[in-house]
């Protein structure tokens, strides 16, 4: 599925700060908690909690938080719809990236198992 220029372009520049506590709170009313958030984001990005801890300090853009991460090879069995778009058919790999972390979160406030969350079968 094709992305506009401008909405890759807005995906790039958006700063991680400033969305995650959106993730936040979005998995803590469903029940969850932010140890479980971090857990998703090292399985996506290979971050620890300081490596995280530092990018949001930073205010990086999710460009610059997607150049630093290391992406889990397994990330491509995310798949799915969010926020309209079919993940595994989006051609900017930077805005799938960004997906590939929504729909993790948007998986984990609906309580789903962390294994099959993490692909682990």
């Amino acid at each position: 599925m094709n992305t506009t220029d401008k909405h890759n372009a807005q995906m790039a520049n958006m700063i991680f700060a400033a969305v995650y506590p959106h993730y936040l709170a979005k998995v803590e009313k469903k029940g969850r908690t932010k140890e479980e958030l971090h857990q998703v984001i090292a399985w996506l990005t290979g971050f620890d909690e300081k490596k995280l801890q530092e990018l949001i300090e930073a205010k990086v853009s999710f460009e610059t938080f997607f150049q630093h991460a290391d992406l889990n090879p397994n990330a491509q069995l995310i798949t799915g719809l969010i926020c309209g778009y079919r993940v595994e058919e989006i051609e900017n790999p930077l805005t799938q990236k960004v997906r590939y972390l929504d729909k993790l979160v948007d998986e984990l406030a609906k309580g789903r198992k962390m294994d099959k969350i993490l692909r682990m079968g």
